[in-house]
């Protein structure tokens, strides 16, 4: 199995979760295969453990990924490391496929020169979102980071400690209170595809401000969006 390309011309493909249309999601395979195409950024989602450290892994806890249920912020990192996730589209645990760190990630994006989409999964203290950005500045690679988030209060407080940061907003849907929420602190949009137009696209560019869509791998539900001028498609499998 390839990816399946399209004429995207200036939008910029995002590997949604590492490309995990081809390996694991979220898993430093993953990631290095989306590192090796030509994706302008990787996706990522984090969680922090119970001993303070950030993971990458959507879900709350081990169970839909590995044959070990672990809740997430309840488990050490290191107990978290012996676990051995599914190989993409199986049941059966793979050795070399395990839940990587926030560093390990960046790390890859940095090698392959990729932006960063980092999802804040959770509602997160002020002062983890505080040592991620640290984290992030670690590897002086904060200019090609984007934060994003459904839970607002985590941006929000993002954007008072960074200014310059580039947030997107992730929502099901566009409201009236949303285009708000984008206006005032300077947030682009992250929506779901099924409910996104053409109309709500000219109006957050009238603002000046981004549109992201997740997440599309149908080629020609792509072609309309691309002739809809978003500015960025985040996909399992497009490229």
């Amino acid at each position: 199995m390839e990816t399946i390309k399209i004429d995207h011309e200036h939008v910029k493909m995002i590997a949604h979760r590492g490309l995990c249309g081809l390996e694991r999601e979220n898993t430093m395979a993953a990631f290095i295969a989306a590192g090796n195409r030509s994706y302008y950024g990787i996706e990522c989602d984090i969680h922090k453990t119970l001993d303070g450290q950030f993971v990458v892994i959507h879900d709350d806890n081990t169970k839909r990924v590995s044959p070990v249920d672990k809740l997430i912020s309840e488990t050490t990192y290191e107990d978290l490391l012996a676990i051995n996730l599914y190989d993409v589209n199986s049941q059966i645990p793979a050795a070399h496929l395990k839940i990587p760190t926030l560093s390990q990630y960046l790390t890859v994006c940095k090698k392959y020169d990729k932006v960063c989409f980092i999802e804040f999964k959770n509602l997160f203290e002020e002062e983890d979102i505080i040592k991620v950005v640290e984290i992030v500045d670690s590897f002086q690679y904060s200019h090609k980071v984007v934060y994003i988030s459904f839970i607002l209060e985590n941006l929000i407080f993002l954007r008072r400690h960074q200014k310059q940061a580039k947030i997107q907003y992730l929502v099901g849907e566009m409201t009236p209170k949303t285009l708000l929420t984008l206006r005032k602190y300077r947030f682009g949009l992250d929506i779901n595809t099924s409910n996104l137009t053409k109309e709500i696209v000219d109006e957050v560019h009238k603002y000046h401000l981004e549109v992201n869509v997740w997440t599309v791998d149908n080629p020609i539900e792509a072609l309309m969006l691309v002739s809809w001028g978003v500015d960025y498609i985040t996909t399992n499998i497009l490229e």
